[in-house]
């Protein structure tokens, strides 16, 4: 890095580092350019890791999230879909199963076959997790190696799955990053924010923890331009965009700036029998049984039927909009 590409940070940090009570937030002028910097590589080590960490501390205010999420969409080429018509999906895949089979390659299966394209972005790897790449893989489904190649996939067989690293490369460089800090960052955050299509297409975002709700709707309600084609928002299955199936959760569509609740949340009972998931959450046992779901010999898990069935009414709707 030389001087003349370096972008000096102390006066963005002087802001955001003064503890979680004393932190101010940053105008989107300058969050956008920072982040950009970040994205570019023209932040030094050292400022770099202050910046992520007093973020990490503050936290972002929707605000500042819309920002980032604006210099995150500058930095990737966007995919495009053959058939404007229709209403591509997006499911981003960071987290993986720890304790419950990973369900999202299922998810993302009964929509293709729904006639939806559906593009699950995500990781490749996780240590002690099983990802959506690797259940993927174990159906016979690799990633997609450039945007061609995804945009073809989702042309031919409306399903493809897609490295973090060939969709944002940039974002890519940042969200690794967690390996030398051992911490997330803002980008673990934003790639479960991003939109990758254009014309725009209908994202599934989750939250973990209640408050990051409230957050999350205050972004795709309050910034328009955060949120073009829309969002589905409700809580994950272990960070994952996919219907937990132990209970109904709420799900609500944030569009042109209302939400609307469209599944309202059941309270679990003691009397509803579980539901029979794969006996372990390994690739190749999850992969089997999806392709037993797939094939009829073993029914679609009701909260995962009622997600697609949601996302299908939301298509239909954006078909005759």
């Amino acid at each position: 890095m030389t001087e003349a590409t370096s972008f000096p940070c102390a006066r963005f940090i002087k802001e955001i580092g003064r503890g979680a009570h004393g932190a101010r937030a940053l105008s989107p002028e300058d969050t956008y350019a920072l982040y950009n910097a970040m994205l570019d590589g023209r932040v030094s080590d050292v400022e770099l890791g202050a910046v992520l960490l007093a973020y990490r501390i503050k936290g972002e205010t929707a605000a500042e999230l819309a920002a980032m999420l604006a210099a995150a969409h500058a930095s990737f080429e966007p995919v495009r879909v053959a058939d404007a018509a229709r209403l591509a999906i997006s499911i981003p895949s960071y987290n993986g199963a720890r304790k419950q089979p990973n369900l999202v390659p299922l998810l993302a299966l009964l929509l293709a076959r729904e006639g939806i394209p559906t593009l699950v972005h995500g990781v490749t790897t996780d240590p002690g997790r099983v990802t959506s790449a690797e259940i993927f893989g174990a159906l016979g489904i690799a990633p997609a190696t450039s945007h061609a190649a995804i945009e073809n996939e989702l042309a031919t067989r409306r399903v493809a799955f897609v490295s973090i690293d060939v969709l944002a490369p940039k974002l890519a460089r940042l969200l690794a990053l967690r390996r030398i800090m051992g911490v997330r960052n803002s980008t673990h955050t934003l790639v479960k924010l991003l939109q990758p299509f254009a014309p725009a297409g209908l994202r599934l975002v989750n939250y973990t923890h209640p408050e990051y709700r409230e957050s999350l709707a205050a972004l795709f309600l309050g910034h328009p331009e955060a949120a073009a084609g829309g969002a589905l928002l409700a809580r994950g299955t272990e960070g994952e965009a996919v219907a937990d199936t132990r209970r109904q959760v709420q799900i609500d569509w944030l569009h042109d700036g209302i939400a609307d609740t469209l599944v309202e949340p059941e309270r679990s009972s003691p009397d509803v029998q579980p539901v029979a998931l794969p006996e372990s959450r390994d690739a190749a046992t999850t992969a089997e049984w999806i392709d037993s779901v797939l094939a009829g010999k073993i029914p679609v898990p009701p909260t995962l039927a009622r997600q697609v069935n949601t996302i299908v009414q939301i298509a239909r709707i954006a078909r005759h909009a």
